[in-house]
Formats: C-alpha cells, structure tokens, sequence
C-alpha cells in the first residue's frame, strides 16, 4: 500500500444537486499501482460539463460512489510492473478513459472509440478531483514539463476534442468557412482558434454579446448573438462548409441549416437533455453529414502540442478553485457565461 499526507478528494455519493460534493480529507492509502497502472499526483483537474452529466446521473452505467473529473494533469510518482509509455517524474494529463489495444477501433489507431474501454473517468473510474489519482497509462499522455498544470489538465478534452471534431472528423482544410457554437466555453474557443489557425473564415456564435471581443480575439471573424440559441443565416448563400456545434439541442437545428449544400455538421455539445425534432428529408436533400464527435486519441494530441509550440494557443481559464470548493466550482459551471475552464487545484 502507497500511503501518503493528504489524500485528499471529492466524492460524488449519489446523484443530484440536492446535497454537496462530499470534500473528504485523510491520510487514506492508495494501493500500489499494478499492471499498468499508474499513479500520478495531481496538480490541477478542470470541471467540464460533462461533470454536470455525471453529477446528474445521466449515464445508466455510472457507478456510485465516485471521484468526478476526466481532465487532470500531474506528474507520475509510481507506475506497475507492465508500464512502457511512461516514468516517473513525466509530465502527464488524462484523456477521458483507456484504450484496450486490440478491438478493431484501437487496431485503426481510433482509440477513443475503443469498443472495451473499462476505465471511464468520473463515470467507471475514480477520476482526477483528487490529489492523487490512478490510471491506466493507456487513459494518460505526455506533456510538456513547462506547461502548466492548470493549462495542461483541459487541454485535451477543450483543444484535443476540438481538433479531433474539426479535423479528423471534419475534414477541415484552408479556406473553409466553419461555424462554432458556444464559442466562449473551452471547446468552443479551441474551436476557433483552431479553425483560424488552419486558415479557416470563423463564424463564431455566443449566447452573451458580453463575450463578443473575448472570440473575436481569439481569431473570430464574425459574431452571431443567439441568446436563446436560434439564429438565422449568417453567412453569403454558399453558407457554412463545416460546423462544430458544443452546445446541442439549444442551438442545432439553427446549425444544421445554417450549412451549405453538402455541408458537414460534428456535434460534441449535450448542455440540455432535450430531443431535437430531426426533418430527414432536409438532410438528404441537401447531402449534409451529421458526426458524433469524440475525444482525442494521443497521436491527434501530438498534433495539438506541436500547433501549440509554434504558437501558443489561448488555454483559457475563467478561475481557479481549491479542491474543497468542487461543489461551488460545479454550480458555477452550470450557471454558464464563463470565459474558458473553472479548474480545480489540491491544497497545499
């Protein structure tokens, strides 16, 4: 047993928003890691929306209790016997949950879609709201020791998501124009940055024209106010090429129509639990591709680190928060009209 001084966490007991977070903080041990695992000491974890899903019990699979947090970053103190990607001391960050190696999606290299995927942080696995957290190395990526953790622990599941959606997904090339929803949040604005990075004409849409130069400086170049997420055309009559919408039932069907002929829509967002009415006839009329889009796999996660050492991206945080205030954090994400990332940090 690994025993160590503030093993501190955040336990989700049940699902609701009827009690707290329960902030426990002991000297509890964690087991050594075995196999291929490895055990990391966290130094930041971001608070994603999906946290909010989870929190509501949104997953029929979701097991209770639970650590939350999909988006951790730290530096490796122990690693099991079979352990070959990384050491101790690497800086590493999480990616939503490990890869089995041998399904069809992993022998492809699409390791995100990986068909066995037993270790699903926050929802299967006890996740990064902790100082310490054990993973398969498989759920774990190398970054760079300059990166802050604050920055490192969102990068993947904000810039990584994003590239992989617009890219791998979206087929993005240069010239492009593409459409971002929610584009103030973390995925949205590595959305945009992403795209204008890429040399794409960026449609930028937000709920609050409060968040209007905040995009715009993140290479926007043009903003669309849709306070209640509907919004008419945007763009000259050859409309959109590529749309990543990270808000959902809200502002998609707005996005779907707001796409050219045979235009291409990658949908990551799920902020409400509501159906969106589907008229088929106007997507096959029109040829337009509907993705599901997904979480990075750790060669797209070499691509977004590469991007960003040529030229740093914006990682934008709206605020830190000590660990114990897991419960504030979460609620003032589901508040909305923050600027990027509320993330969590242990405390000394």
């Amino acid at each position: 047993m690994t025993t160590s001084k503030g093993t501190s966490r955040v336990r989700l007991l049940e699902a609701g928003w009827d009690r707290s977070l329960d902030f426990e903080a002991s000297s509890e041990p964690l087991p050594a890691p075995t196999g291929v695992e490895v055990l990391v000491e966290v130094g930041a974890c971001g608070v994603c929306h999906r946290d909010l899903l989870d929190r509501e019990g949104r997953f029929p699979f979701q097991r209770f209790p639970i650590t939350p947090g999909h988006e951790a970053a730290g530096v490796v103190v122990a690693v099991g016997p079979d352990v070959r990607d990384v050491k101790v001391g690497d800086h590493v960050a999480t990616m939503h949950r490990d890869a089995c190696g041998e399904c069809a999606a992993c022998r492809a290299g699409e390791t995100s879609l990986c068909e066995a995927a037993a270790w699903v942080l926050g929802i299967l696995a006890d996740g990064g709201y902790a100082r310490r957290l054990v993973a398969p190395e498989s759920a774990l990526y190398r970054v760079p020791a300059g990166l802050a953790a604050t920055q490192a622990a969102v990068l993947h599941c904000t810039f990584g998501t994003a590239y992989r959606d617009l890219v791998t997904l979206g087929g993005l090339r240069g010239g492009m124009r593409v459409l971002v929803t929610g584009a103030n949040g973390g995925v949205g604005g590595a959305g945009v940055q992403i795209a204008k990075r890429l040399g794409a004409e960026v449609v930028a849409v937000l709920r609050d024209a409060r968040h209007a130069d905040y995009v715009r400086s993140l290479g926007a170049d043009h903003v669309v106010i849709a306070p209640d997420g509907a919004f008419r055309d945007t763009m000259p009559a050859s409309g959109i090429d590529l749309a990543l919408d990270s808000v959902g039932a809200p502002t998609f069907l707005s996005t779907l129509r707001s796409l050219r002929v045979g235009g291409r829509l990658v949908v990551v967002g799920n902020v409400v639990a509501a159906k969106v009415p589907l008229n088929l006839g106007f997507i096959i009329t029109r040829g337009l591709t509907v993705v599901g889009g997904s979480g990075a796999t750790r060669r797209e996660m070499e691509a977004v680190l590469a991007l960003h050492d040529e030229a740093p991206f914006t990682i934008a945080v709206d605020r830190t928060l000590p660990l114990s205030r897991a419960d504030e954090a979460q609620r003032l994400v589901r508040a909305g009209g923050l600027t990027g990332r509320v993330v969590l940090v242990p405390e000394p």
